[in-house]
């Protein structure tokens, strides 16, 4: 779909500047455009060089198996068929460390390993356990308690207090994470009972 939607949106940007005279705009707005992006990505890319060395660090200091530990009860909620798969569910618990720290860049590579390990557990390797659904549904939510990519990019844009948004992302992600986890979970009942 994003295919078509993009190729539409430039071409209209492209007539709309010829048609009203303001090529010279376009072409001004396009420059700017890049530098800016090239800018975002090296901030971004600092931080996720730090925070994934970080929690590098904490996978060998043994940190994220005691995060693990004190989030089992809720992961074993979660994910009961993986209750006494410790190797599974550190890797999840260090995407989900990610996630509430709000660096969710730095979670993208755990989340990856995360699915790895509960692709070497699954039953039907041809498509995706139920399991696998719930810990994507979880993913995509991203649950923080500290939005820190987004603070840092509104310290970086000039805002005078750039964790004002803290109640309401937790409040919002919260939110999601609850809507998904409930969708995903009945989602593989109901598909069960097709079965």
């Amino acid at each position: 779909m994003m295919n078509y939607v993009w190729p539409v949106i430039i071409l209209f940007a492209f007539v709309s500047s010829i048609l009203t005279g303001n090529m010279s705009a376009l072409s001004s707005s396009v420059i700017q455009g890049g530098q800016d992006a090239v800018n975002l990505l090296l901030r971004l890319v600092s931080m996720l060089c730090l925070w994934g060395g970080i929690m590098e660090i904490a996978e060998s200091a043994g940190v994220t198996r005691a995060f693990s530990r004190l989030l089992s009860p809720v992961l074993k909620l979660v994910f009961p068929r993986l209750r006494k798969n410790e190797y599974v569910l550190e890797a999840v618990s260090m995407n989900i460390t990610a996630n509430v720290l709000g660096l969710g860049n730095a979670a993208t590579p755990l989340g990856l390993e995360a699915m790895r390990r509960l692709q070497e557990i699954n039953p039907r390797g041809d498509s995706a356990s139920d399991e696998m659904v719930v810990f994507v549904v979880m993913n995509t939510a991203a649950m923080h308690i500290v939005p820190t990519t987004v603070a840092t990019l509104r310290g970086q844009y000039g805002s005078q207090s750039p964790m004002a948004i803290m109640p309401a992302s937790i409040l919002t992600s919260f939110c999601a994470l609850t809507v998904a986890v409930t969708c995903a979970k009945l989602g593989n009942r109901l598909g069960k009972k097709k079965l």
